[in-house]
């Protein structure tokens, strides 16, 4: 069964959730914390994506993150891989580390923002990994003490955060932490850890009131906000998903034509999609990128995979075309 696209739009506020394969922990040392820490502050300014709030927690983590150009999917990958890698590499150890894939949910920023760094940023007292609330602003495993200054995490969008509480960074700071401070007795808030009308509501009395008055809302298990961000959400999903379904068809056409092209040049298609630099094969490439690019509208990642070489060759490929052109 096909998985379900995710919104995966550069800008997007997601709350990623990470844990470990049948609630194992996920960091044993700080060294541990160290590298996965490190990882997430490397692969945030590689690929733009703006780290609201995060905590790091014995069997989980949490990410408030702007997804950047790469969008979110990629950052995951290479954050989990990578860390995955090392951590079996440390401790001996193989299989997996983590529980299937993260759960992402896409959030309405003006209604869940605050709310989602709080909830975030509490839970190491929630779990009562720290003894108080003071014990907090000193605690390095999450991002509250670098928003109140206290530790220098530069990779962190602090500033972000900091201008949703205030103008001035110190009327900002105090009243951040008046906010946190109120939100130490509500508890574990299962809202704000998944979607669907149930979790946007804020629970089901308050959708049965809802349906009383024969008020409905259109929502979705991986979307948290209202009904009219969920419509607006879910119309963009159709749009990519009708995109990426032309793009298929596109595909099957372009290996059609590359399959007859090389039957007409006598040339193993087999030769060409495994990387072949013979030179008759090289010749046809080099016209089939052309073609694929003008004609079927493929990206040149897309056409990379369909003739065996790289997206750097294949932009190589019609750079060097366009220049014998002028």
């Amino acid at each position: 069964m096909p998985r379900q696209a995710r919104l995966d739009a550069p800008g997007t506020l997601h709350h990623v959730i990470i844990r470990g394969i049948e609630k194992r922990n996920i960091v044993h040392s700080d060294r541990d914390r160290e590298d996965f820490i490190g990882r997430v502050a490397d692969l945030s300014e590689k690929t733009g994506n703006d780290i609201m709030a995060w905590a790091l927690m014995p069997n989980h983590a949490h990410l408030l993150l702007k997804s950047g150009g790469e969008g979110l999917s990629a950052f995951m990958r290479r954050l989990l891989t990578g860390y995955a890698v090392s951590f079996n590499l440390r401790h001996q150890r193989s299989g997996h580390l983590f529980q299937n894939r993260y759960k992402s949910i896409v959030c309405q920023e003006d209604a869940y923002f605050k709310e989602l760094v709080r909830y975030i940023h509490l839970n190491p007292l929630r779990a009562s990994i720290i003894p108080g609330f003071d014990d907090l602003e000193s605690f390095p495993w999450t991002g509250h003490s670098a928003i109140l200054g206290n530790h220098e995490t530069p990779w962190m969008a602090a500033d972000a955060v900091l201008k949703w509480f205030g103008s001035s960074v110190k009327s900002a700071r105090n009243n951040y932490l008046a906010y946190m401070r109120r939100g130490i007795d509500q508890g574990r808030r299962p809202e704000l850890v998944g979607g669907g009308l149930i979790r946007s509501k804020g629970g089901w009395s308050a959708v049965k009131a809802m349906r009383s008055t024969g008020d409905y809302e259109s929502s979705d298990a991986r979307i948290l906000g209202d009904g009219e961000f969920v419509s607006q959400m879910m119309d963009e999903i159709e749009v990519e998903r009708k995109r990426q379904f032309a793009m298929g068809a596109h595909i099957d056409s372009a290996i059609e034509f590359i399959q007859s092209a090389c039957h007409h040049q006598d040339i193993s298609y087999q030769a060409m999609v495994s990387g072949s630099r013979a030179r008759g094969i090289s010749g046809l490439r080099k016209e089939l990128t052309v073609s694929l690019f003008k004609e079927f509208g493929l990206t040149k990642a897309e056409i990379a995979r369909q003739l065996g070489v790289t997206t750097p060759a294949v932009v190589k490929i019609l750079q060097r075309l366009a220049a014998e052109k002028e």
